[in-house]
């Protein structure tokens, strides 16, 4: 393999608390830390692991997203990736964005750029989809490995141990291919002040998706975002039989 194309996407991060926009009509960003999307953090280090191994050339990381997307690609070029795209998309176009938009786009770029990787995380923490590595294996139409939690190189292709309901999966997949990482891939390594200021000067290159023929028009409306109901509190019972009989009658275990 040659070339690993890595997707990664700013969102915010894990720790803050998500408050609703008043107007409800999203949730607030405003002066809100963003992060790399932590599964993405495991995308890159995997990617970084084939390079070092000597089984990738070079590591090209992807974000799509407004300019604050460029933080999280300095991170993955501090992590050890060689250059960054920029897919810049800004305003209501980047809040109504979809997987299918992103995938159009990481398609695109995985052809232009000839790579023989694609590795996405499995899901990203805002939004929770879980579509964009499917659809992008989909429209390339490569084999695809989900939930990857371990990767190894065997002959011409890929071993694959999947996680899915209820134990592992282990696959043999040809390359090229699309990947998406699971938690237990591997731990991320923390980028060190010099890799962070070699990063800087690392290249990243500013695309607009129409330079790669994808429209971003959106295609869904938000109607309306509401917190979740407030969780009512629980009651102790005095014994089984108790529990017992609230369970036979019907009734609410609060």
């Amino acid at each position: 393999m040659s070339r690993v194309l890595v997707g990664v996407k700013r969102v915010i991060d894990y720790a803050v608390k998500i408050r609703v926009k008043p107007d409800k009509s999203g949730v607030v960003t405003e002066g809100v830390k963003h992060s790399m999307n932590p599964f993405d953090e495991i995308a890159v280090e995997e990617a970084v692991k084939m390079k070092e191994k000597k089984l990738a050339s070079e590591v090209v990381a992807v974000s799509v997203g407004p300019a604050q997307a460029q933080e999280v690609l300095r991170t993955a070029l501090a992590m050890g990736a060689d250059r960054g795209i920029h897919i810049e998309v800004t305003g209501k176009d980047y809040d109504l964005l979809q997987p299918i938009h992103v995938s159009k786009i990481l398609a695109k770029l995985a052809q232009d750029e000839k790579a023989d990787l694609v590795i996405l995380g499995k899901q990203a923490i805002d939004d929770d989809c879980n579509q964009t590595a499917q659809m992008t294996a989909a429209l390339l139409d490569w084999p695809q490995a989900t939930y990857a939690s371990k990767v190894e190189k065997t002959g011409d292709g890929l071993t694959v141990v999947r996680e899915i309901d209820g134990g592992l999966e282990t696959i043999k997949t040809t390359v090229p291919a699309v990947i998406s990482a699971d938690l237990r891939l591997n731990t991320p390594r923390y980028a060190t002040l010099p890799n962070i200021m070699k990063a800087k000067k690392k290249p990243i290159k500013k695309v607009a998706p129409k330079d790669l023929g994808v429209d971003t028009t959106p295609r869904i409306e938000i109607v309306s975002v509401e917190d979740p109901p407030v969780r009512q509190a629980g009651s102790i019972l005095p014994d089984v039989d108790t529990l017992l009989g609230k369970l036979r009658d019907g009734g609410h275990i609060k």
